[in-house]
């Protein structure tokens, strides 16, 4: 089953497949199909719909809406730590990167060259550093927040792939995470830089950005925006939304060397729950 699970992500048509559900999931009519499709997700994903501001499942106009729904105050405390997790989920992988490679799963990796989109610069400023993934959990709160307070100082749309993101696909899908279409946004913080990845999957309907709004899908080509020496420059504070994913993904977080330290208690199947404390200063 695994194999042909596999072999499918290869022949069907990604981006015909995620515009479509992107199209589906916006649809407000008719009514009773909207809410019943909600109804069935938070039923299977059991979903807990108390601790959104707006609980009435039938309040939603469109599904999109339901999946990056707000939390009332306080559901999310911010943890007393340097860095803390930015979404709800699950940790796929975390530790050192080691001579610019990070690990996928079970023998799989990938270069950090690559998942920034060949921006060698850039990446050499994460080298010997440290990284973290986490597959955010179709259950739970669908925003990324910051892990650490920082200024943006550059983002990069990469187009790619949509490869759906699991353990399956993480195992068999050689550098799945550098040829999935991707957001890469660098920011400098009190530690040094760091780059936050978002990473699109199959039927993923859109990455948005508090700043600039939806970003992908946009036409398939590379985008660079630099935001270094900006008249207002964007800074956003340890917590803050920073961006969000319609229907969901990944993200990846990279620091450079001896800037952090993980917790002890992460490891590949942790679950993550935003604010909590992912870690310490190196």
């Amino acid at each position: 089953m695994d194999s042909l699970f596999i072999f499918l992500q290869h022949v069907v048509p990604q981006h015909l497949l995620s515009r479509m559900m992107g199209y589906l999931a916006e649809l407000r009519y008719p009514l009773w199909l909207k809410n019943w499709v909600i109804k069935q997700f938070v039923a299977h994903f059991r979903v807990d719909m108390s601790e959104a501001v707006e609980p009435d499942i039938e309040a939603y106009v469109h599904f999109n809406a339901f999946f990056t729904r707000a939390l009332k105050d306080g559901a999310r405390p911010i943890a007393d730590a340097p860095v803390v997790c930015p979404a709800d989920g699950a940790i796929s992988q975390l530790g050192e990167i080691e001579g610019g490679r990070i690990f996928q799963a079970k023998g799989q990796y990938f270069s950090t060259i690559e998942l920034l989109g060949g921006d060698v610069e850039r990446a050499i400023a994460f080298k010997d550093g440290d990284f973290a993934t986490i597959y955010l959990s179709p259950r739970d709160y669908h925003c990324v927040h910051m892990p650490i307070a920082g200024t943006l100082t550059a983002t990069c749309y990469i187009p790619g792939k949509l490869f759906s993101v699991n353990g399956t696909t993480a195992e068999n899908v050689d550098r799945l995470f550098a040829r999935n279409e991707r957001l890469v946004c660098y920011f400098d913080t009190e530690v040094g830089p760091m780059a936050m990845i978002l990473v699109g999957a199959m039927i993923v309907a859109g990455i948005e950005t508090v700043w600039s709004g939806q970003v992908a899908p946009p036409p398939a080509t590379p985008d660079l925006r630099d935001y270094a020496g900006v008249p207002e420059p964007i800074r956003l504070e340890k917590g803050e939304e920073m961006g969000r994913f319609k229907l969901g993904s990944t993200v990846i977080l990279l620091f450079a060397e001896d800037a952090v330290k993980w917790q002890d208690s992460y490891q590949a199947g942790t679950a993550t729950r935003l604010g909590e404390a992912l870690a310490a200063l190196d």
